[in-house]
């Protein structure tokens, strides 16, 4: 059970939250408990569903940054984030098990993903403070410096997301599944 207020329906969430809602449900055909949670504060949702959009919109592929929020949900041992990436990433970015379980441990069987989650995961464990050769590394791979720029962006986006749903203790409503352990 949730600790915090988890709306069961979109109408009873705040009036001001209502129309953002309502455009998840039409993008997702459901609105997931993360969404009615968040909701309680119309404000940090327009947040969230705003910062998501704008980076639905960089250079980063849907597969990579699907990836590099499985890599961030099990370095932060977060279930519920780590059960919905594993659903929309087998669904939506068609990844393969064996592709997800690398990207669960920061690692990636495409090399030019590799090195993004090795870079995401460096950023999550020491707070943002990475060295030069983790930089020179993740360019090295062929990304430009708006591209590391959004992967510092979807790490920031889905550290939130894990920390709301540890604090929230959010039930889980996606096939579940348990971090192995913080990485």
């Amino acid at each position: 059970m949730s600790r915090l207020f988890t709306p069961a329906t979109i109408e009873a969430t705040p009036t001001a939250a209502h129309a953002s809602l309502e455009a998840v449900k039409k993008q997702l055909g459901v609105v997931p408990n993360l969404f009615r949670l968040v909701a309680n504060s119309p404000a940090a949702l327009e947040g969230y569903l705003g910062l998501s959009g704008a980076l639905g919109k960089g250079t980063l592929p849907a597969q990579t940054r699907e990836r590099i929020a499985l890599a961030v949900a099990e370095t932060n041992a977060c279930d519920y984030c780590l059960s919905a990436h594993t659903y929309l990433a087998k669904n939506l970015a068609k990844l393969d098990d064996a592709e997800i379980t690398a990207n669960r441990s920061g690692a990636s069987n495409d090399p030019k993903a590799d090195a993004a989650l090795h870079f995401a995961v460096k950023v999550v464990r020491a707070r943002g403070h990475v060295s030069d050769d983790d930089v020179a590394a993740v360019k090295a791979a062929g990304y430009d410096d708006a591209q590391v720029i959004e992967i510092v962006q979807h790490v920031a986006l889905n550290t939130w997301t894990n920390y709301i749903n540890s604090v929230a203790q959010t039930e889980i409503d996606f096939p579940v599944v348990h971090a192995r352990k913080a990485m």
